[in-house]
C-alpha cells in the first residue's frame, strides 16, 4: 500500500493521509499496546501523529498528560523523532479542569507558554510540529452543539493576544505550526485576519468532526478550509465506533467505548445515527467492504481533507482502519452514500 502525503496547509510539512489519534492511550489502551500501534502506523507510511494535553479520555487527573508520556517514550526508545509530524493541542477553559494550572486553563499567555513546556518535556521533544486550540475560549457551537447563544457579558481572551502568544512561540522554535480545532467559520476567518494584518502565524489546519453522519463541516467551513489551504484533520470518522456497525441492534460489545461511557458521546447513539447507520452498514457489506474502512476512505476522498485521524483501541482494530489506503472507492458507492445522506442528513442531529 502507498501512503499518499499533502501539505500541512501552507507549510513546507507533508503529513500522511491517514494520521494515528491517540486519545485512547492511558484508558483503554495501555503503554505496550500503545506503542504497538505507533509502531505498526510508522510501519504503513503514517508519519503523523495527534494528540492532546488532556487525554486519555475519558479525561481525569489520574490520566491528564498520560498519552503524551506515553507517546514521548515511544520517541526516545525508538529514536524516531525525525520521520514524524507531531501535533497537540492546549486545554481551553472548563469546570472539569479543575486540576489544570491551578483550574484556571485559559488561552492567554501564561497558561498557554505553560501548556507548551509541560507537552515538550512529556513529548521528550524540542518541537512540536503542530499546536492547536483544543477549543475556543468563546461561548460558541463546538462538541455537538446547537444553536449559536451569543453571551454580552463574556470575558473571553480576545483572539489576537492568543495568536501573539503562539507568535511568539513559533519565533522562540518551540512550535512550527499552530492550528484550530473545533472552531467555527468566523473564528477561522478571524484568525486568518490577524495574522495577515499583525504578520502573525496562519492557522494550517481545522481539527473538526467529520463523519458520514456528520458532514456539517460541508456547510460552511469546507469553503473556507479550500480556499484559504487550511484543511481539514477530521476526528470522529467513525463515530466512536459506530460506522463499523458493532453497535447495531442494541449490541455493546465489552470494553466498546460506547458500551463504557454511553453517555460521553450521545450524539452517536442517538435514533438517527443507528438508523443511518444501519443503511451505511448494509451499501458497505453490498460491496465486499469493510463499512469502517468505507467510512475513512470516503473521508479521505473529500477534497478539503488533509488527513483522517483513525482513533483505534487495538493493534487489530487499526490495522483494519489502515485499508482505507489501498481501498478506492466504486462510483456506485459513493452514488449510495449520497442517496443515503440526502434521505438522512447529519442523522446524528436527530434524538
Amino acid at each position: 500500500m502507498v501512503m499518499p502525503y499533502r501539505p500541512l496547509g501552507r507549510t513546507d510539512m507533508q503529513v500522511s493521509a491517514l494520521c494515528l489519534g491517540t486519545m485512547t492511550f492511558g484508558e483503554q489502551t495501555d503503554e505496550s499496546q500503545a506503542h504497538t500501534q505507533l509502531d505498526l502506523a510508522l510501519d504503513h507510511g503514517v508519519n503523523f501523529i495527534d494528540t492532546a494535553e488532556m487525554y486519555a479520555v475519558p479525561v481525569s487527573a489520574q490520566n491528564y498528560g498520560l498519552t503524551e508520556t506515553f507517546i514521548g517514550r515511544w520517541l526516545a526508545q525508538r529514536r524516531c523523532r525525525n520521520k514524524v509530524i507531531l501535533a497537540t493541542k492546549v486545554n481551553g477553559p472548563g469546570e472539569r479542569f479543575s486540576y489544570v494550572r491551578d483550574g484556571q486553563p485559559r488561552l492567554d499567555r501564561r497558561n498557554i507558554e505553560a501548556a507548551v513546556e509541560a507537552s515538550l518535556r512529556r513529548l521528550q521533544t524540542d518541537v512540536i510540529d503542530l499546536y492547536q486550540l483544543h477549543w475556543p475560549e468563546r461561548t460558541t457551537n463546538y462538541f455537538g452543539k446547537l444553536g449559536y447563544e451569543h453571551r454580552d457579558d463574556e470575558d473571553a481572551i480576545p483572539l489576537e493576544e492568543t495568536l501573539a502568544v503562539l507568535g511568539d512561540l513559533v519565533q522562540a522554535g518551540k512550535l512550527r505550526a499552530v492550528g484550530v480545532s473545533n472552531e467555527t467559520p468566523w473564528g477561522v476567518m478571524r484568525f486568518m485576519h490577524l495574522a495577515d494584518t499583525l504578520n502573525l502565524p496562519r492557522m494550517a489546519s481545522i481539527q473538526n468532526p467529520y463523519s458520514l453522519i456528520n458532514r456539517t463541516f460541508e456547510i460552511g467551513l469546507a469553503e473556507v478550509a479550500i480556499r484559504e489551504q487550511c484543511g481539514l484533520l477530521a476526528y470522529g470518522v467513525l463515530a466512536s465506533g459506530m460506522l463499523t456497525g458493532k453497535y447495531l441492534d442494541g449490541a455493546r460489545p465489552s470494553g466498546a467505548r460506547l458500551s463504557l461511557w454511553p453517555n460521553y458521546f450521545p450524539r452517536y447513539l442517538s435514533r438517527g445515527s443507528q438508523a443511518a447507520t444501519a443503511q451505511y452498514v448494509q451499501l458497505a457489506r453490498e460491496h465486499d467492504l469493510d463499512p469502517a474502512v468505507m467510512a475513512l476512505r470516503w473521508a479521505m476522498e473529500q477534497r478539503f481533507m488533509t488527513s483522517v485521524i483513525l482513533g483505534a483501541t487495538t493493534p487489530q482494530q487499526l490495522h483494519i482502519n489502515l485499508q482505507a489506503i489501498e481501498t478506492p472507492l466504486a462510483d456506485s458507492v459513493r452514488q449510495g452514500i449520497e442517496a443515503i445522506h440526502r434521505e438522512q442528513p447529519n442523522a446524528y442531529l436527530i434524538p
